[in-house]
């Protein structure tokens, strides 16, 4: 919540004007993806008020913004159709299919905001770790080329002053900053570009021309329990899109957050904003919205024009509202190209330039996922992209380290040492097997483990069929520097463990 003694002048200033540089950026983003879908513009106007206003509020990471996005949207279209097909099977038609149509989607931000809220509570919000850095390059790379491909369509032959204004916003957002940071730059492209558009009745494509807004005026979000929370052939058909969504969702929400990290160099709460998120998805289903996320674009906006803190999250979301409700006639005017420039420039600034000197240094393995990444968020889905990035970098991890040695040695009473250096896990199970000459081994092995580490429960029974066989073909098998851990787990091998006193502490990742 907001800390008024921690808030400076700067602090309030800053926070404010930025958060109305994206109140007004957020319009034309939330109708784009409203149109996605196929539902009212309305419902993802609400939705940027209402899931923005949520985590301004309790959000693991002040400043950050969210509202509907693309990545959601696009999962919404599956929903949208398989509800509307039911739907007319039943018989309805025209506005009775809208409603019933938005109904399943209010039903689907509620499932999510439920599961997000379980993850979060969870604490699971962490393995957000476990997503390597050239997958984040490849994730914010394909997302700032996302983000600029998705301008193009503003762009029409008949209209050629929408050119001009991209340029001369972009070569403000560019230039002002370098004389002064008093007034973000992306406000000052706004107003000044606004005011000679509308004062030389310029011919442009303007907000007004995407959606008639006048027809919202006056209108806020109202609760309302949508008809399918009670219909079990409804959650049915609209689970397996909700954890599509959720998981989604926070994998948008945690990446913001992670790239917000850096570019800030104070870390945020992942699990607390897990717990934002779902919340806001659950006010948003009972209150006429889709479910949305973090919004990386806007979220840059906001941070590049100077609003660290809570407050300008908050007023972003209400000033969005206050826009729709009562200052359509106003918003109506603002060119799209100003838009379009400001866009633009997020782009630029979102790339990771330097990883293309990066690109050189690191390992192919990296390289090659960092590139898949890339372009499977392109053209794919960058959910999609982040999970392929995490599971390629584990099965090349995985091959690297499926490999265990041993160094052989013979004491002057006759016992073959077998010292194992790596890790002992599911990979490396077969070449542990190789190691050992059971043919030839003298009557007393002693297999020594304080250079090795044993994984997982396969590592685990590696060793307990090792000691059968060994037990078997009547040889004594001794096993040292096993973790109280590993020996517990151990079957057949409880008779061979010898218990030392620098037994090191590991603990063994099994499944229960």
């Amino acid at each position: 919540m907001f800390n008024i003694k921690n808030y400076s002048r700067d602090n309030i200033k800053n926070d404010i004007l930025s958060g109305m540089v994206v109140a007004v950026a957020l319009v034309p983003e939330a109708i784009a993806f409203s149109f996605i879908v196929g539902i009212n513009p309305i419902v993802g106007l609400y939705t940027a008020f209402l899931l923005g206003l949520v985590t301004s509020l309790i959000g693991g990471k002040p400043g950050m913004i969210s509202g509907a996005t693309g990545a959601v949207a696009v999962v919404l279209v599956g929903l949208a159709v398989e509800s509307a097909d039911i739907l007319q099977k039943q018989g309805l038609s025209g506005d009775e299919l809208a409603t019933g149509v938005l109904h399943y989607i209010f039903l689907s931000a509620i499932m999510a905001g439920i599961i997000q809220i379980s993850f979060g509570l969870l604490k699971l919000g962490k393995f957000i770790r476990l997503v390597p850095l050239p997958a984040i390059y490849g994730f914010v790379n394909g997302l700032a080329i996302v983000i600029a491909m998705a301008q193009l369509k503003f762009f029409d032959s008949h209209d050629k002053v929408i050119y001009i204004i991209v340029a001369v916003t972009m070569a403000i957002m560019y230039y002002l900053p370098r004389y002064t940071k008093a007034v973000p730059a992306a406000l000052v492209a706004i107003v000044a570009l606004t005011i000679i558009v509308y004062t030389g009745s310029i011919d442009t494509l303007l907000i007004g021309d995407l959606a008639n807004l006048g027809e919202f005026k006056g209108q806020l979000p109202s609760f309302a329990i949508p008809d399918t929370l009670f219909s079990w052939q409804a959650m049915k058909v609209t689970l397996p899109f909700a954890v599509i969504v959720a998981l989604v969702g926070l994998i948008e929400s945690l990446l913001t957050l992670t790239v917000l990290d850096e570019m800030s160099g104070q870390r945020g709460s992942g699990n607390r904003e897990c717990i934002a998120q779902g919340t806001g998805n659950v006010v948003c289903g009972f209150f006429g919205a889709m479910p949305g996320c973090a919004m990386i674009g806007q979220s840059i906006i906001n941070f590049s024009s100077g609003g660290l803190g809570r407050l300008s999250s908050f007023t972003a979301s209400v000033g969005l509202m206050v826009l729709v409700a009562s200052l359509t006639d106003l918003l109506e005017i603002i060119p799209v190209g100003v838009l379009v420039g400001i866009m633009f420039m997020v782009s630029i600034g979102t790339f990771e330039w330097s990883s293309f000197g990066h690109l050189k240094k690191m390992p192919k393995s990296d390289a090659f996922v960092m590139l898949v990444v890339t372009i499977v968020t392109i053209f794919f889905d960058l959910a999609i992209a982040v999970i392929i990035g995490v599971i390629i970098s584990a099965l090349v991890f995985a091959w690297k380290h499926a490999r265990i040695y041993a160094r052989e040695r013979i004491e002057s009473n006759g016992t073959k040492i077998y010292e194992l250096d790596g890790p002992l896990f599911f990979a490396s199970v077969q070449s542990f097997m190789d190691v050992f000459d059971m043919e030839n081994d003298p009557q007393n092995i002693v297999i020594d483990f304080k250079n090795a580490r044993v994984m997982d429960s396969s590592g685990v029974e590696a060793i307990d069929k090792l000691t059968q066989k060994y037990e078997k073909s009547g040889r004594k098998l001794k096993l040292r520097h096993l973790s109280n851990d590993c020996k517990a787990v151990l079957k057949q091998a409880k008779a061979y463990v010898t218990y030392e006193e620098d037994d090191p502490e590991y603990k063994v990742a099994r499944d229960y």
